[in-house]
């Protein structure tokens, strides 16, 4: 089991599928979320998460205010969780908030929503496994259907390299949490490897 760290649905536990998932840490969980309170990219936002597994990072999101999350998961047994999971949180915010649980693959979806600028905030977990040129490909797909002055959030495992990241796309901040790296990034920006600390807008 986890659980909702902070909000309105806070403390509330949230099931994890029994296998095929790695969900993130709290510790990195918050550190997310104290990034993205400081962009001022939570309340109000439209929020992405994919290969969401339980779908913990959307809803965190949502317990803190997002207008809308959906959550990509293309595992028919972490997207019923997932499913569980938003009704769990969507009833401690009062019923009132939108959250989507689409089964399909992450490449998939990006090539099929519609091509117009929506997300604010993108969440993108992948399985340490999954490879490189994947990733690439799903971040090339995911620039159409930025706003603006999105953010967007990449974890990987330390041992992985770098995103490539597509035109359209470039590096803001790198930190590292013991195994996990998060990598942000902005519509529009040139890559700079060496980025530490800088924000989004």
């Amino acid at each position: 089991m986890t659980r909702i760290i902070a909000g309105a649905a806070g403390s509330r536990r949230l099931e994890v599928p029994k296998s095929g998932t790695r969900p993130t840490s709290d510790r990195v969980r918050e550190a997310i979320f104290s990034t993205l309170d400081a962009w001022g990219f939570v309340e109000g936002t439209r929020v992405l998460d994919l290969y969401a597994g339980s779908g913990a990072l959307g809803l965190e999101a949502l317990s803190r205010g997002a207008a809308e999350v959906t959550l990509v998961e293309k595992h028919p047994q972490a997207a019923q969780v997932a499913g569980r999971n938003a009704r769990t949180v969507s009833e401690a915010l009062g019923g009132g908030a939108h959250a989507e649980v689409i089964r399909q693959t992450v490449q998939t979806y990006l090539e099929t929503v519609a091509p117009a600028p929506r997300w604010d905030v993108v969440l993108i977990d992948p399985p340490y496994d999954l490879g490189e040129t994947e990733l690439s490909a799903n971040l090339r797909a995911l620039v159409p259907v930025l706003a603006p002055d999105a953010a967007v959030l990449v974890e990987r495992s330390s041992r992985s390299p770098e995103p490539g990241w597509p035109d359209g796309l470039g590096l803001v901040r790198k930190k590292a949490y013991g195994e996990t790296v998060l990598w942000w990034a902005e519509p529009a920006g040139e890559v700079d490897s060496t980025a530490s600390g800088s924000a989004p807008r």
